[in-house]
């Protein structure tokens, strides 16, 4: 137990004005961005792989998911049961996650197991089993959790606004999958997958902890020994589709789910931030925001209510949701309406600006509480495409806005005649 205590301590680094990271760059030419800890004998690894789900053909629906799901059901001479034994036995967290564009591979482990570790995760990422028997157990899991989600108001919600957005591009469909192209993957599938999805060309790396530059790039050459360089070819990008106007799928209860939004803006964009900024004022999910006060505070419309910027690699929306009583989903859509309009004539206050430039500088160093979460920011920030040091000037990228570049950016994103919706539910008055 002792071994693990580490984990658990908050590191102090990240609160301080400035965070060093140092850019390392291995003698395979393998690149990472590392945040040293000496303090604690620990250390985080994340590796993002870009591409993901969107990677699958159509009739291989859900197989890059299938395949990351078993990284961790063996590897080598190592079985399941033995692969996780050794694991453990490792005091090691792996843990293999998939994604729309990603994959995504987090490691932590002691300062003295280093060398085992990384051959062990090594092991997960160039000799995976496969086994005929872990294949049908996680395919079965898998399968039981699309059957539930297909019965989950939000899920469907959330899959037909996607497939109204962006067709027959991979944005259109589920990430994992259905029931039915799940059920079909073959070994073939999934090794092509892991073929297409593990590849040096498209990884970001980022680490945190105990482990100097000179050793994180040994350790990474080692670990991308017989990963190719190189997998499948991307596919482009997502058109936003959906024309104005309202979807509804019926479905008994009480409440109806409300998806809803419009075209977005390019995480690429320079003036992301701003917009960023902008939602958090409107809809970001706390208590204080916009619709937040006009449709809980004043009215008791519903519990709760977010608006979200989904900037893919591949595509991007602007999105909200709720749910409310069946009754009132006619009046909510009015208000949805009247308040984007609101927003794209008349922008923020310069109160709520300084409001949210307040909480969003105050909360941003909470991002950083530890060599896990710094190591994922540390590779996140490098596919997201920013500079290395805008950690620490991001606080006074927020700082500096003005409430004329926000309120530009109001009347820029936000289109009240552009909504769409879809109504998962009964709702009173609309057909």
């Amino acid at each position: 137990m002792n071994r693990w205590i580490a984990i658990f301590v908050l590191i102090a680094a990240p609160l301080r004005a400035e965070v060093d990271i140092t850019h390392v760059t291995s003698a395979s030419g393998l690149e990472a961005w590392l945040v040293e800890e000496r303090s604690i004998p620990f250390v985080s690894l994340e590796l993002i792989f870009a591409g993901g789900a969107t990677l699958d053909s159509d009739e291989e629906a859900g197989a890059v998911n299938l395949m990351a799901a078993l990284l961790s059901e063996g590897a080598g001479e190592l079985d399941a049961q033995r692969f996780a034994a050794r694991t453990e036995e490792l005091a090691a967290r792996l843990q293999f996650e998939a994604g729309r564009d990603t994959v995504s591979v987090s490691a932590r482990f002691l300062t003295e197991d280093a060398e085992d570790v990384i051959h062990h995760l090594r092991l997960a990422l160039t000799e995976p089993r496969f086994d005929p028997p872990a294949i049908e157990r996680v395919r079965g899991q898998i399968v039981a959790q699309l059957r539930r989600d297909a019965l989950n108001p939000n899920t469907i919600a959330s899959q037909a606004f996607a497939h109204a957005a962006f067709g027959a591009h991979p944005y259109g469909r589920e990430s994992n999958g259905t029931p039915e192209t799940v059920a079909l993957l073959d070994r073939d599938a999934i090794e092509a997958a892991h073929r297409n999805a593990i590849t040096r060309d498209r990884v970001f790396i980022g680490a945190a902890g105990d482990i100097s530059a000179e050793d994180l790039g040994l350790l990474l050459d080692r670990l991308f020994e017989g990963i190719p360089v190189t997998g499948a070819e991307p596919v482009g990008r997502a058109e936003f589709l959906a024309e104005p106007g309202i979807e509804i799928i019926p479905f008994v209860g009480p409440q109806s789910v409300v998806a809803f939004g419009h075209a977005g803006i390019p995480r690429d964009d320079p003036e992301f931030l701003t917009a960023f900024v902008v939602n958090e004022v409107f809809g970001g999910g706390r208590f204080g925001t916009r619709l937040m006060q006009s449709l809980r505070t004043e009215r008791g419309l519903t519990y709760g209510i977010g608006t979200f910027l989904s900037s893919g690699a591949l595509g991007e929306t602007y999105q909200g949701r709720l749910s409310t009583d069946n009754a009132n989903v006619e009046m909510v859509i009015e208000l949805l309406r009247d308040e984007w309009a609101r927003m794209a004539r008349d922008g923020i206050t310069a109160e709520e600006l300084e409001r949210i430039q307040t909480y969003l500088t105050g909360a941003y160093p909470l991002r950083f509480d530890g060599n896990s979460s710094i190591a994922s920011s540390m590779a996140s920030m490098q596919y997201q495409g920013f500079d290395i040091d805008y950690v620490n000037i991001r606080n006074d990228l927020v700082n500096a806005l003005t409430l004329e570049q926000v309120n530009d950016m109001a009347a820029r994103l936000y289109d009240p005649e552009a909504l769409f919706f879809v109504i998962v539910g009964q709702p009173v008055g609309l057909n």
